[in-house]
């Protein structure tokens, strides 16, 4: 089954790492965040991935045609180039990189996937978000339930400590918790190709109109992961990433 993976976007919150190169190419530890995302989908057995680009997209392109050197040791003989592997540390990944135009909006990049998508039914996610969730059971879920779209549901933690009052009195208060209310887009769909048809052009946010059809047709169902989730949406995001990475990243699966 294809996994698209939307990486075209410009990441301007995130400017001081997005000036020089894409957001999906900013580094958690020695690999960029796409290669995390992509090592959740291959924990599950999906390995074949469609990757939309848009901005700086020869940083991605570049990134994958020399994966297998930038990761492996090896000798190259420079009087002819030759190039001999010593450990060879590839990955068993199929990686298909569509330039979908820098400006297009996240509908239009889906739709221009269209023709690359051979089955039915395929997944979709976002090109800066972790979570330890079960893409085989998000994939039951959307399969018993026979919706046009499967969009995962998580609730954040809050940016500041969060109070619970009792007139004046503050009866408890956590440090950045999780929200007890209010779910919202964690990415990591799971799509019918039908529901590409309900996008028009470029500039359309699948966020917007595709999936508020859907929504009205009673075709959009949520599955709940309440576990770990976490955009990397501005530094102060890729920090605590970063510093999980260091401590004990919980959306590698071991």
């Amino acid at each position: 089954m294809k996994v698209v993976i939307l990486a075209g976007g410009k990441g301007t919150r995130i400017s001081e790492y997005t000036n020089v190169i894409p957001k999906p190419m900013v580094p958690i530890g020695n690999f960029p965040i796409i290669w995390h995302i992509m090592k959740i989908y291959a924990h599950y057995g999906f390995k074949d991935f469609i990757v939309a680009l848009g901005y700086k997209s020869e940083v991605i392109k570049d990134y994958f045609i020399k994966f297998n050197s930038l990761n492996s040791d090896f000798t190259v003989d420079l009087s002819n180039g030759d190039l001999e592997i010593h450990q060879n540390k590839s990955l068993d990944w199929k990686v298909t990189l569509v330039d979908t135009g820098e400006e297009t909006m996240t509908g239009g990049r889906l739709k221009r996937l269209k023709d690359y998508l051979n089955e039915d039914t395929f997944m979709l996610t976002y090109g800066d978000g972790l979570a330890d969730i079960n893409i085989k059971d998000l994939l039951d879920f959307h399969l018993a339930n026979k919706k046009l779209v499967t969009m995962t549901a998580v609730r954040p933690s809050a940016r500041f400590g969060e109070l619970e009052l009792k007139s004046n009195l503050i009866t408890s208060f956590k440090e950045k918790p999780q929200l007890k209310d209010g779910w919202i887009n964690g990415g990591f769909f799971v799509m019918e190709k039908e529901f590409i048809d309900l996008i028009n052009h470029d500039n359309e946010m699948l966020e917007r109109k595709p999936l508020e059809i859907v929504a009205k047709k009673n075709q959009l169902i949520a599955f709940k992961h309440k576990s770990f989730w976490q955009c990397m949406d501005n530094k102060r995001d890729l920090e605590n990433l970063k510093k999980l990475w260091k401590e004990n990243p919980p959306w590698i699966v071991k």
